[in-house]
């Protein structure tokens, strides 16, 4: 029953928590009584059955115990009613408030306010909004848990004590606070598709197809084309690119992805977005690892890592200039990165190294660098991957080795 009560709480976290926000207008008070919820159903559900609508039943109990609560705490009672009032003051333009048709859009949109620094937004959002556990959001950013949790409790206090509003924000306010949901939106995605949970990959590609539908500028349609075109490999994404059986992708997905990345970088300098659904779409056109576009590739990489220079794009470029130029050129880019201290705990990073080792025959060293990245990995998925690549090495030993 436990897991029967943590499953609908999973799938209804977001709707539910952004629904009490939206009512009481206070975020921690939102958290607990919503954690009360689902330690009530933990005792009334396996005495009484699983309610019909789960989610509506932890809902309206969220919302008794917020009452209860607010009745007996004069401070909360206090704090919220100036709450309230500053939310009056700056009543949404109705317009914007009949398009954007889910909750945890619009509180995605009220926790991008640029009082918040950008890691804390995403941050916050990704933990409370989108229901990811601490050490996932950590993950994500590629910072320790203790240092992810900090931020969100600061981001909660900043909330807190200037006051800020959750409502949302007006038109004018829109292009600010775009690239913050769209950061949120992508790491919701990329955390759902690495962990396996489909679900979470899935209701970031609904959110990206509402916000495309309400905001059709390009970096949006870019964030939409990259998810929808590596969400079309799914089905092959257990082994390395190169090897993907290619006719079991998506062709349906791979071809509306493909339309969003040209619409992307069409009327005007390219965004991150755009490029990274370029580069995904170049995989897509490609009938096989040899017929892939390198240059291209490699090129594009040039641009992004202008636009976004993080160490993950870096690592990914050298992967894709091994493609263009060979093993030892990328295996040196790789190198370079190994004493980033973003990376020393990354474990995409010791696995292109065993990579390229592998395809240099150096066996020994390759198979050390995939068991370095086995105990870095933090996700079954990358744990069932590198153990493949391991048993392979095995199987490909020559005898007496």
């Amino acid at each position: 029953m436990r897991d029967r009560v943590e499953a609908v709480f999973r799938e209804e976290h977001g709707l539910l928590l952004a629904a009490l926000v939206h009512r009481f207008g206070d975020l921690d008070l939102a958290e607990e009584v919503a954690s009360d919820a689902v330690e009530a159903a933990l005792r009334t559900w396996p005495r009484d059955g699983v309610p019909t609508r789960p989610g509506a039943w932890l809902m309206t109990t969220a919302r008794r115990k917020a009452i209860d609560r607010l009745r007996r705490d004069r401070t909360y009672a206090d704090r919220l009613a100036v709450l309230a009032a500053e939310g009056e003051r700056h009543e949404p333009a109705p317009e914007l408030t009949d398009g954007l048709p889910d909750e945890r859009l619009r509180l995605f949109f009220t926790c991008a306010h640029p009082a918040l620094p950008a890691d804390h937004r995403a941050a916050l959002t990704l933990r409370c909004l989108a229901g990811l556990e601490t050490p996932e959001v950590a993950r994500a950013f590629l910072v320790p848990t203790a240092t992810m949790a900090q931020r969100i409790v600061r981001a909660k206090k900043k909330i807190r004590y200037a006051r800020i509003p959750f409502r949302v924000p007006g038109p004018d306010e829109l292009p600010g606070r775009l690239p913050g949901v769209l950061q949120v939106v992508y790491l919701l995605f990329t955390t759902g598709y690495a962990d396996e949970r489909l679900d979470l990959a899935d209701e970031a590609v609904r959110l990206g197809r509402i916000l495309h539908r309400l905001l059709p500028e390009r970096e949006v349609a870019g964030l939409l084309g990259l998810m929808l075109l590596t969400r079309a490999r799914r089905g092959t994404r257990l082994v390395p690119l190169e090897e993907q059986d290619r006719t079991r992708w998506d062709a349906d997905l791979i071809a509306e992805g493909t339309a969003l990345a040209e619409a992307a970088l069409t009327g005007g300098p390219p965004g991150p977005y755009g490029v990274q659904a370029a580069i995904a779409a170049l995989h897509a056109e490609a009938p096989d690892p040899a017929g892939t576009d390198w240059p291209q590739i490699v090129a594009l990489y040039d641009v992004l890592l202008h636009l976004a220079p993080t160490p993950v794009v870096a690592l990914n470029r050298a992967a894709a200039v091994a493609m263009r130029d060979g093993p030892e050129a990328g295996l040196r880019l790789l190198d370079a990165l190994a004493e980033d201290p973003a990376l020393r705990t990354y474990p995409l990073l010791p696995a292109a190294r065993a990579d390229l080792l592998e395809r240099l025959g150096r066996t020994a060293e390759a198979e050390a660098a995939y068991r370095a990245a086995l105990a870095l990995a933090d996700t079954d998925t990358e744990r069932t991957r590198l153990r493949n690549r391991l048993d392979r090495i095995g199987r490909d030993r020559p005898v007496g080795e």
